[in-house]
């Protein structure tokens, strides 16, 4: 990490020790912005595109076509971000963010409606697969520049969960913002708002100054043989391979997201205001918990509260699909997001501790294919579903799945079902 003699070292149980550093404060602030308008962006396409179709496979294929790309770029992406300065490349992707942005407000004037009258909802596809390569190369870049604006590693810890907790605080005002700007105002001031939020968020990140790349060890590696050693080292490691597998299969499986727009409009009634409130209960949810880990840090036994919560999210979304009342899905949503955020700490942490930086860009593509895409590929799969089972089954059989997969994992993974990151156990980074 970057050494820096301006910040005395932080104090052992300090909750806002990484806040305290001014650069980390404006990529947070970035990342809220730009989150907000992605979350708010997804909500109003995906009621455009319901609205234009009726059809629950049309929003499974919102996921797949924002996925499918930034899978494929996933890996070339973690190798740029380990071999370029990092914020050249956040700045490029969210540059291609805000053309994205800039093309959904185009369709909403008159002489953009006339694509969607001709192609349908085809070319809002081609925008959420373009969005999907530029997610693809930020998501690498931003894992990996983070840790290096930190002057040292006691506040890491810290870091990642303001990271986490702001992350999802943005996610309640994303989805909120988006329902309500979009049923009072209308389609254009919503995605006018998406369109200037992520143009914030790019002079924010201007605003932070680069930093070079950490010393490679060891020799250079070839293109090939880079590109594949972030699979490897996830593979020779059974604690964060396990807790990888886990949250994939869980969200996979379980996410009940995708579907919410039929939720809203056929089974609890709510509209697009409704919508809104139910997209930023599991958020709501997921920033109380993470808040509060960040005064009680989540070490002692921290395997097994891994395995309870994703077994809890799993219950909570069973229950959601049976739920005919607003106000219990909505508790039921707000509980998905509490138990979904111990899980994103965990496996955050874990990837941190056990990476070292040099091949952080690597390892954080691998966790993009594994976890990031997992939304998006559980949404086609929801989506799929529910066209062939209906749309409450097919959320009672996600859940019951996820269910599966927590006994699937204690039972083989026992190396984290005794995972323990109390001070004394805690380890260092593995070398590659």
């Amino acid at each position: 990490m970057t050494s820096s003699p301006s910040f005395p070292p932080a104090p052992r149980h300090d909750p806002y020790a990484a806040l305290r550093i001014p650069e980390f404060r404006r990529l947070i602030g970035a990342r809220v912005c730009l989150v907000v308008a992605t979350q708010m962006q997804a909500v109003v396409v995906g009621w455009q595109i319901y609205q234009l179709t009726k059809d629950p496979l049309a929003l499974g294929l919102i996921g797949l076509a924002e996925a499918v790309p930034s899978i494929v770029v996933s890996l070339y992406a973690g190798h740029l971000a380990d071999s370029v300065r990092r914020k050249n490349i956040i700045l490029a992707a969210v540059v291609v963010l805000l053309f994205c942005a800039a093309a959904l407000l185009s369709f909403t004037r008159p002489e953009g409606a006339g694509w969607l009258l001709r192609y349908h909802a085809l070319p809002l596809y081609a925008v959420i697969f373009t969005s999907g390569l530029a997610r693809g190369f930020l998501g690498p870049a931003l894992f990996s520049f983070m840790p290096q604006l930190l002057p040292d590693r006691e506040r890491l810890a810290n870091a990642i969960t303001w990271n986490s907790s702001t992350w999802q605080a943005a996610a309640v005002l994303g989805p909120a913002i988006g329902g309500l700007v979009y049923a009072k105002l209308g389609i254009s001031a919503a995605y006018l708002t998406d369109v200037v939020l992520t143009t914030l968020s790019l002079a924010l990140f201007l605003s932070i100054a680069g930093r070079p790349l950490p010393p490679i060890e060891g020799q250079r590696l070839g293109l090939k043989e880079s590109v594949l050693s972030g699979v490897q080292f996830i593979f020779q490691n059974q604690i964060v391979l396990a807790a990888l597998s886990l949250d994939l299969f869980a969200v996979l499986f379980g996410g009940a997201v995708a579907l919410l727009p039929i939720f809203a409009d056929e089974i609890l009634h709510t509209g697009a205001e409704g919508l809104g409130y139910l997209r930023a209960a599991p958020a709501v949810g997921s920033v109380l918990m993470a808040v509060l880990l960040t005064y009680f840090p989540l070490r002692r036994h921290a395997g097994r509260k891994l395995l309870w919560a994703v077994a809890g999210f799993g219950v909570a979304t069973i229950l959601f699909a049976l739920s005919r009342n607003f106000w219990l899905s909505l508790v039921l949503l707000f509980m998905t997001g509490i138990f979904d955020s111990v899980s994103v700490i965990v496996r955050s942490t874990l990837l941190h501790t056990f990476t070292p930086e040099y091949m952080k860009g690597r390892v954080s593509a691998v966790n993009n294919i594994f976890i990031g895409s997992s939304n998006e590929i559980g949404a086609f799969e929801s989506g799929a579903t529910a066209r062939l089972l209906g749309t409450v089954t097919s959320v009672v059989l996600g859940g019951t799945m996820t269910l599966v997969v927590v006994a699937v994992t204690a039972w083989r993974a026992n190396q984290l079902r005794v995972l323990d990151l109390s001070p004394k156990q805690e380890t260092e980074p593995v070398k590659a």
